[in-house]
């Protein structure tokens, strides 16, 4: 354990971020910027040059609006976001990955949710807040920045007060980010893949690993390490999050030796053990085989104790 222990990391809970950059009018700039690229998209990696703003769409397969599955109080995230209220979480739909074992590929990937304009996602920030959630958490958003800025300021002119949780893949374009910086409170990524070979086969993009390390030291440099209020709230910082997979020993312990030299050892960590197969994992492939064989199990608990072991061994110790 760090030295300076957990109660070096308390912050006040004071206002958030945005509400400056509402009132000085640079959250407006920002959405006009956003709004701009979305002509000639290339607000994520992917940089598929769509003409979203006149409804045309690329990878994501999202125009102008951002399409919502679902939205509401949920207690199933980590105890710094979710507390006793639960945490106020927007599931995007659609993706910027394609992740052959994603779970929720009916969102993801399928055809859930229904576009909505920037005031109706605004209405919902609020109601989140009106029913007493602790912040609004923003899942899967890396393909809608546009829209959640255009939202956040419409937001905040209408009393929207909570912290802004940014729930992302980690495949973030740098220039997407730092329309963001000083607007989100808390960044909470998931840095899957080391290998880029492995990022290839399993979420179609090998440049995953480059630019999820990109993307994480930039949201680390805007807001550093977690910090959280005196009832154990999350209020600014990285919460990263790390899923260990079948056989991903070396990938995991690269992961988080890069995230202790170059982000900090006191970077609040969830590696989760919750995969599952799912989607196309583990699916006939034709031949008498399984699609993705590989990954057609759960980790071990001997995988487990290994990504721990590894997280000890980089000098990581805050566990979430």
């Amino acid at each position: 354990m760090s030295r300076r222990g957990e109660d070096a990391f308390r912050a006040e809970a004071g206002a958030p971020s945005y509400l400056a950059l509402h009132r000085s009018g640079e959250l407006a700039c920002r959405v006009r910027q956003a709004a701009a690229a979305l002509a000639d998209c290339r607000l994520c990696p992917r940089a598929c040059g769509a003409d979203r703003a006149s409804g045309g769409t690329g990878f994501c397969r999202t125009g102008r609006d951002a399409r919502v599955a679902s939205a509401g109080p949920h207690l199933g995230e980590e105890d710094v976001l979710r507390g006793w209220r639960g945490s106020g979480t927007i599931f995007f739909a659609r993706c910027n990955l394609a992740c052959v074992f994603c779970q929720n590929h009916d969102i993801s990937q399928g055809e859930s949710g229904q576009p909505l304009a920037a005031v109706v996602l605004a209405d919902i920030m609020l109601t989140l807040q009106d029913r007493g959630c602790h912040n609004v958490n923003l899942v899967s958003p890396s393909h809608v920045v546009a829209q959640v800025l255009a939202a956040v300021d419409l937001a905040a002119g209408r009393g929207l007060a909570l912290p802004l949780v940014y729930n992302t893949n980690a495949y973030d374009a740098l220039e997407t980010l730092r329309l963001l910086d000083g607007v989100v409170d808390v960044y909470m990524p998931d840095f899957k893949f080391w290998d880029p070979a492995a990022a290839e086969r399993c979420v179609g993009a090998r440049d995953y690993p480059e630019r999820a390390r990109a993307a994480i030291a930039e949201m680390h440099r805007q807001v550093g390490v977690l910090r959280v209020d005196g009832e154990g709230l999350a209020r600014r910082g990285v919460l990263l999050r790390h899923l260990v997979m079948p056989g991903g020993e070396a990938d995991t312990a690269a992961v988080l030796g890069w995230v202790a030299a170059a982000l900090s050892p006191d970077t609040a960590l969830n590696l989760m053990g919750q995969y599952r197969p799912a989607h196309r994992v583990g699916t006939p492939d034709g031949a008498g085989g399984r699609r993705f064989a590989e990954l057609d199990r759960p980790p071990s608990a001997s995988e487990m104790a290994s990504a721990r072991a590894a997280a000890a061994a980089a000098g990581l110790w805050r566990f979430v």
